[in-house]
């Protein structure tokens, strides 16, 4: 056998398994590994500006395509607690990443070292498995492990924590006889997807609830065979939402307080029976849950057991990967199907289908200084159907996933559970890495913009374009919303005169010269009937400059987004669409 130092065999591992893209900052603690990625030359590194930013273009990278495992690395003390946030996003999500750091040397754990600080212990919380590597021969079987665990059951991030003497350290390795173990995934059995299929043909207004689990097992063509077998909508969730296209005619809408369509969560309601797959029942979706579950029966399909029951407990529960049930389903539905056993859904589908073409928001308006609603009607214009979306968190994500237009897996990707502000542009960026040839989409509010606007240097060092569409109304707009339940408006104002650029009017932030500075391209659009020029400009600057281009968009300050805390009971503030005009980029026209 061979003998290594162990970060060259952990490289090895690396490349063996597929991880071969890594985002991070090294350190003292961490170079013996940053050598160690340099001899082998196989692994590619981007220098992310904060270990945060990192690990959110890691778990970026990880979202942008089916196997994907990004790499975030950093050296000892701060950079792994920085990295915790990312490590949340993951983990709420079920998204594969893996993180490592460098610590200490062994001896020195127990002495209040430099920059030495028990990141297993912190991470645990958050992660599929936190080690502390204590001993050179471990490495290997540590890595492997960490593969395993990553892509087995519900996925999730992994830390490996590497003390510097452990890193420096020699053992035997021989990579070719390395071999990755065998990932483990429940598999329904045929019995049990007979009796959810026999609850769900049973139902007289079925519906289909698809999420996040479905893309992560890779199965959105699945998901739409199986629909169209049957010929019952799709109710996707925010998570799962392009597991079927907006234009298919089963898909019926999403559901719920916010991130929903006003046709979805009425077809939630009028609904009998509801068949969850890879779900996992989020309050944003459900809302109050006497008013969610009223009058239906449920079956649920997860990969991870004790996910069944966790919110609700439903009529009956499956154990199993998305892609493994789906594939059942498909089989006991063809036979079905050949026998002429299966019901004709066809009059619920015209009338979810009608819901569609009635129940829409009003996206044309024309004031100034813009409503939101504005931007999301000329990005549907602006961007085609193979547009990836990225966004987070706050009115800019929420209006968005109520007005955009996702057109298939892994094109919408978004941070759902943990919604950490500030991690849209650096998971942007993790994103082009992932789609190299794509066209990228971020949005953001200003306040998400800001968190981590220094990441747009890293787009343009290392040539990573996309688009970041900025709507600022120089607020906290989420919270002040929030607020108002509250009867105050609380330190929520990012208000105030620019000294060095009063051509923002008492905005605040000059976004522009902040983005020129960090080497960007930026526009900014103060009326409606500009946005379309500047998109498509912002297209042109992006192919010829390949760096990140911000389109900011000065909105109104104050906005109320549609929402509420029951499906049934969502405030609309805002004028609803009651002719075509109204709503042009509606997946179904209105009538006038």
């Amino acid at each position: 056998m061979t003998k290594m130092r162990t970060v060259d065999a952990a490289v090895a591992i690396l490349a063996k398994e597929g991880a071969i893209e890594a985002f991070g900052l090294p350190g003292a603690a961490i170079n013996p590994f940053y050598s160690a990625m340099r001899a082998h030359g196989g692994i590619r590194h981007t220098l992310a500006r904060h270990v945060e930013g990192a690990s959110h273009m890691a778990d970026g990278y990880s979202r942008a395509a089916d196997g994907n495992i990004g790499i975030c690395i950093g050296t000892s003390g701060p950079a792994g607690t920085d990295m915790i946030t990312g490590l949340y996003a993951a983990w709420a999500d079920s998204i594969p990443m893996l993180c490592i750091t460098g610590q200490a040397p062994v001896a020195k754990l127990h002495k209040e070292d430099f920059q030495a600080v028990d990141i297993e212990s912190i991470a645990k919380p958050v992660t599929k498995m936190a080690m502390t590597i204590l001993e050179p021969g471990q490495v290997p079987g540590a890595f492997q492990k960490a593969f395993q665990l990553m892509r087995s059951g519900r996925p999730g991030p992994v830390l490996l924590d590497l003390p510097f003497d452990v890193q420096m350290a020699e053992i035997e390795f021989d990579i070719d006889a390395y071999e990755p173990i065998a990932v483990e995934k429940p598999k329904a059995s045929r019995k049990q997807l007979e009796k959810a299929l026999d609850m769900l043909t049973a139902a007289e207004r079925p519906l289909i609830v698809a999420g996040g689990g479905i893309i992560n097992a890779g199965a959105s063509a699945q998901l739409v065979e199986l629909a169209e077998l049957l010929n019952v909508p799709v109710i996707p969730t925010l998570m799962g939402w392009g597991t079927i296209p907006d234009d298919h005619v089963l898909m019926a809408g999403m559901v719920g307080l916010q991130t929903s369509h006003r046709y979805g969560n009425e077809t939630m309601l009028a609904s009998d029976f509801v068949i969850g797959i890879g779900n996992r029942w989020a309050n944003r979706h459900t809302g109050g849950l006497d008013t969610y579950t009223a009058g239906r029966k449920f079956v649920h399909i997860d990969i991870e057991p004790t996910q069944i029951g966790r919110v609700f407990s439903p009529d009956f529960g499956i154990a199993s990967d998305a892609g493994a049930a789906l594939d059942g389903l498909i089989e006991l539905a063809r036979e079905r199907q050949a026998a002429k056993s299966l019901p004709d859904y066809s009059a619920w589908v015209a009338e979810c289908t009608a819901r569609k073409g009635s129940l829409q928001r009003k996206t044309h308006f024309e004031n100034v200084p813009i409503k939101p609603q504005r931007v999301y009607e000329e990005m549907n214009k602006a961007f085609g159907k193979d547009t990836t979306y990225v966004s987070t968190i706050g009115l800019s994500q929420i209006a968005g996933a109520q007005l955009l237009h996702v057109f298939g897996p892994r094109k919408w990707i978004n941070a759902g559970q943990a919604g950490p502000l500030g991690w849209t542009a650096p998971a942007a960026l993790g994103v082009v890495r992932g789609k190299p040839d794509e066209t990228v989409v971020a949005l953001s509010g200003d306040y998400d913009f800001q968190f981590m606007i220094e990441e747009l240097a890293v787009g343009a060092q290392f040539n990573l374009p996309y688009i970041h569409v900025v709507v600022n109304n120089s607020y906290l707009g989420l919270i002040r919303q929030s607020q108002r339940g509250f009867n105050m408006e609380q330190n929520v104002s990012l208000a105030f005169e620019n000294i060095n650029s009063p051509e923002t009017n008492g905005y605040g932030v000059d976004h522009v010269k902040v983005a020129e500075g960090l080497g960007c391209k930026a526009i900014r659009v103060e009326n409606p009937s500009d946005l379309p020029a500047a998109f498509d400009k912002a297209k042109a600057l992006m192919g010829e400059f390949k760096v990140p281009v911000v389109v900011e968009v000065i909105l109104e300050k104050v906005t109320n987004i549609s929402m509420g805390v029951e499906i049934n009971g969502v405030n609309e503030f805002e004028d609803l669409a009651e002719r075509g005009a109204d709503a042009p980029t509606s997946i179904i026209s209105m009538l006038d």
